[in-house]
């Protein structure tokens, strides 16, 4: 591998719009040039832009009566990201960002991910761990179909169609994620092999996947797991969790007869845990 990428990460500095209110995405086309997305959270939006945008915000909020401007903030990319984005090797998995040339590593899977101003570049934990159960199920069980549920930037979805799934549905109920998410499908050439959806994970849980990932609130994890149409998969990771939260979701899981095949953690906080219907 060459020591240094041959240009530079496009992202440099982070203007973001704190709006009390849902900013509807048809206005978009307003926002100008310098415009990433929109990160939705609870009844909040987080309006990106790679510059001062061009437009008045304040204007184009007014658009909307029931929306309002409540803060805007200046980060460097990295300050946000808590790290600059570069190769690294995890597993079976070679990441790069798309502004990085690198040949492929022998004996990994390249992932070619531009992660934007979404979480899941790899860096995180949780992100890791799943990415390791992946590889680690591959080595024992086929899966077919794989429904990643909180897909963020789409890597796990990317991952599992490198290991050998045949389809991917990729939900997130965050419109910037879906945003970034097809676009890093597209970066992979498997357009035609992982549809990526905005919605609520409830919403998808009757498909006929065969492996679930589920890196999302503990809270959610635990109200599909009463869901039969969701507990009856081949396969099921589960991550984001907590110390606490592992614990309690173990006890929930041995109600069911489900089987832990491998946990991982981080520092004893950070639990990941790669669960079957299917004894040892």
């Amino acid at each position: 591998m060459p020591d240094r990428p041959v240009s530079d990460c496009p992202y440099k500095n982070l203007v973001i719009f704190h709006v009390d209110g849902i900013f509807d995405n048809k206005y978009e086309d307003k926002l100008g040039r310098n415009y990433l997305g929109n990160w939705v959270e609870d009844k909040y939006s987080f309006l990106f832009f790679t510059e001062e945008p061009e437009s008045d915000i304040e204007k184009i909020i007014m658009l909307q009566p029931d929306l309002s401007l409540l803060d805007k903030y200046n980060f460097t990319y990295e300050e946000w990201q808590g790290g600059g984005f570069e190769r690294r090797c995890i597993d079976d998995f070679f990441i790069v960002p798309p502004w990085d040339s690198a040949d492929r590593v022998e004996g990994r899977y390249k992932i070619v991910l531009d992660p934007g101003v979404v979480f899941g570049n790899g860096l995180h934990p949780t992100t890791r761990d799943c990415l390791l159960a992946l590889s680690h199920l591959k080595k024992k069980y086929d899966f077919k179909k794989v429904l990643d549920i909180g897909t963020g930037t789409g890597i796990l979805a990317i991952a599992s169609l490198l290991l050998g799934a045949e389809f991917s549905e990729a939900v997130d109920l965050n419109p910037l994620a879906v945003k970034t998410a097809r676009n890093n499908v597209c970066l992979n050439g498997f357009e035609r092999h992982i549809k990526v959806y905005e919605g609520r994970a409830e919403d998808f849980t009757a498909g006929d996947a065969d492996l679930v990932i589920a890196n999302i609130h503990f809270e959610v994890i635990k109200a599909l797991l009463q869901e039969k149409s969701f507990i009856r998969r081949e396969f099921l990771i589960f991550s984001g969790l907590m110390r606490s939260q592992a614990r309690d979701l173990k006890k929930i899981l041995s109600d069911k007869k489900m089987h832990i095949e491998k946990e991982w953690d981080h520092d004893m906080t950070w639990y990941t845990l790669l669960v079957s219907r299917k004894e040892e």
